[in-house]
């Protein structure tokens, strides 16, 4: 069986009020597209019924597909999804239902042109914290890009609304630790000082559907923290592969 032209990836922990909601809009969206694609929800360990319900709603739609795991968090989670899909795209979505998919039509429509294609969240009610977080994120993606800096300014490098072609996103993921809180983060980075195509647009953002973050207020600092030790981590092993090629190549 050959790969789809489409494998949407969507993390889900504890959505059991959200997740049929969320998933029934994505399918009719892919499907009014006429899109060859799978929706693939990764249960990630929820302790509600959420899994529950992402089967019973996977028997009666072919393309989508329920994989449950224990516990590894949000962007392990990601990560598992980014390296097992094998169509020519991947988009990475989330099951909160922050983001609808009304924009994702204009997104897709675009894709020709440009390697990566993010969402930029507008309207966004989340508490300082996360939006602290979300500056820092897009401050870190220009370690990536040597002085004199690229022109390439990512306003919502951690946006959870993403459309990657395949061929260059795999060897992107070769720097980026299994472990790691944000790989978004670092994928933006990455695809900037790369030299990828990058295409952002506005979608709008909105009140979670249901559920809770998956991260408590007093969690969030060290949540940042991480991200940043690990985001700078990335970054090094990006410039020291470049260095040691620019060696071998003189």
């Amino acid at each position: 069986m050959s790969a789809p032209e489409l494998t949407v990836v969507m993390p889900a922990y504890n959505e059991e009020e959200a997740i049929e909601g969320v998933v029934t809009d994505w399918l009719q969206t892919l499907d009014e597209l006429a899109i060859d694609y799978q929706l693939w929800i990764y249960d990630d360990g929820s302790r509600d019924r959420t899994l529950e319900i992402s089967k019973r709603l996977a028997a009666t739609a072919d393309r989508l597909q329920v994989i449950g795991q224990s516990n590894l968090g949000h962007g392990p989670t990601v990560l598992r999804g980014y390296h097992e899909a094998k169509s020519d795209w991947v988009f990475q979505i989330d099951s909160d239902g922050e983001i609808g998919s009304e924009a994702f039509t204009e997104l897709w429509s675009r894709r020709q042109d440009f390697d990566f294609l993010l969402g930029a969240r507008q309207g966004r009610q989340a508490p300082w914290p996360r939006r602290a977080m979300t500056a820092v994120a897009c401050w870190t993606t220009r370690w990536f890009q040597k002085p004199p800096w690229r022109k390439t300014t990512i306003r919502d490098a951690n946006v959870p609304y993403r459309l990657m072609r395949r061929e260059p996103l795999l060897p992107l993921l070769g720097y980026i630790r299994p472990d790691t809180f944000a790989p978004n983060v670092a994928l933006s980075g990455l695809a900037a000082g790369t030299g990828l195509r990058i295409c952002e647009m506005p979608v709008a953002s909105r009140e979670r559907a249901g559920g809770q973050p998956s991260l408590r207020p007093s969690a969030l600092l060290p949540a940042a923290v991480r991200s940043l030790l690990q985001t700078a981590t990335a970054a090094w092993y990006f410039h020291q592969r470049h260095v040691h090629q620019r060696h071998v190549q003189q």
